[in-house]
């Protein structure tokens, strides 16, 4: 006999996400906290030649239907690489290459080029969640197999989704971001009370700093952001990628440009200008939705003392007091973020490996791997700034 489950869902893959109804596709992804997982947001990475076969991502979107009504999706990416990805699976590669089997393509779940915590599927409400799941899982298993995958992979998942997954048999792999909680500050000098009392008096100093420059700064969001804009984005972003980042400039021109018609109310600008607000010389780019703020890219045309500091971290936390945002994610990298309090913070990817032997090893060892990663934050986050009233509550 059929089984009845299965017979009511249809499977189907896509290698766009415009071949799939952006009102349907919405309706099950903005009630996510996350913006990445946003028609809208994915459809411009692709249309923008930001992602696609020429640049190693190669979409491959999962979808579930139950009769003309989608119920399950997936964005999803084929990989012949692991560039932009910032979860740093050489290691495996490497001993994939030492046994003398083919690491890539591998399949991969997450927003591209996006270092932020909340990739998951997407299911309908009204749902059986785990069946969908389960019924995705083995859509996606099969799909490896039948075309010789390596693996397949989700980066920065939701850690509410994650025990379904490990339910599934993926192993989940521990790594760290550094994430600004918002502790009921009622305003910036609250945030400031939370440090001893030398890193009060270097954020002061700092700040004190962008001012003696001569530079004077607008938090710009929605549509107080003027067209002309988004195509300097790009400029500043291209500029710091050149500068610190040689080859991780993954995004397009027109990727910055086409926010402008459809996403720029999930925008948030702070422009830094010596006089005319026309022509900024330093910005940066975040994106929010709900009560939560993501610091995406930065860039200035001089090396302003301090300006990256109040850009990127001080500015967005004041505005992220005052409209009630309660996590600030600023962005990949850099252990500097911790001495302005940002702790680090764990954060999830999820693998299965379909070769026996890469299988076995990463049972093995995983768990091994995820104290060591356990025990580095906790090295971090003993030697944050907080007050001593302060620590517990950060942690």
């Amino acid at each position: 006999m059929a089984n009845p489950f299965i017979s009511a869902y249809r499977v189907a893959w896509h290698q766009k996400i415009a071949e799939i109804p952006q009102d349907q596709w919405d309706a099950l992804a903005l009630p996510l906290a996350t913006p990445f997982l946003e028609w809208e947001w994915l459809h411009n990475l692709e249309t923008s030649g930001s992602v696609g076969s020429n640049t190693g991502w190669q979409p491959c979107h999962l979808t579930l239907w139950q009769g003309s009504r989608l119920v399950g999706a997936a964005p999803l990416y084929l990989k012949g690489h692991s560039y932009g990805e910032f979860v740093f699976d050489h290691q495996w590669a490497d001993l994939a290459h030492r046994l003398g089997l083919a690491y890539y393509p591998k399949l991969l779940g997450m927003t591209p080029f996006t270092p932020a915590e909340g990739y998951r599927f997407l299911v309908a409400p009204e749902v059986d969640e785990e069946q969908i799941t389960q019924q995705m899982v083995r859509a996606i298993d099969q799909f490896c197999q039948r075309n010789q995958l390596s693996s397949c992979n989700f980066l920065f998942v939701d850690p509410q989704w994650r025990p379904l997954l490990e339910k599934l048999e993926f192993r989940s792999w521990l790594h760290h971001s550094y994430i600004w909680q918002n502790h009921n500050y009622q305003q910036f000098e609250d945030y400031l009370g939370a440090f001893n009392a030398n890193q009060r008096r270097n954020i002061k100093r700092e700040r004190k700093a962008v001012g003696q420059a001569g530079l004077n700064l607008q938090v710009l969001t929605g549509d107080e952001i003027p067209h002309h804009l988004f195509p300097l984005i790009y400029r500043f972003y291209s500029h710091t990628c050149d500068k610190f980042y040689w080859g991780s400039k993954y995004l397009t021109r027109k990727f910055f440009a086409q926010l402008y018609p459809q996403y720029r109310h999930r925008v948030l600008l702070v422009t830094a200008h010596t006089g005319d607000p026309e022509h900024p010389v330093g910005l940066s780019f975040c994106l929010y939705k709900n009560d939560r703020l993501y610091g995406r890219y930065w860039g200035s045309y001089q090396d302003y003392d301090c300006l990256h500091f109040e850009a990127c971290y001080y500015r967005p936390i004041e505005w992220a007091i005052a409209q009630g945002i309660t996590l600030f994610d600023p962005g990949a990298g850099g252990r500097h973020k911790r001495r302005r309090g940002f702790p680090a913070t764990p954060n999830y990817s999820l693998h299965r490996f379909y070769h026996p032997k890469m299988s076995q090893i990463l049972n093995y060892y995983i768990d091994e791997i995820n104290q060591m990663e356990q025990a580095e934050i906790e090295a971090i986050n003993q030697d944050l700034p907080f007050s001593k009233r302060e620590i517990q509550l950060h942690l």
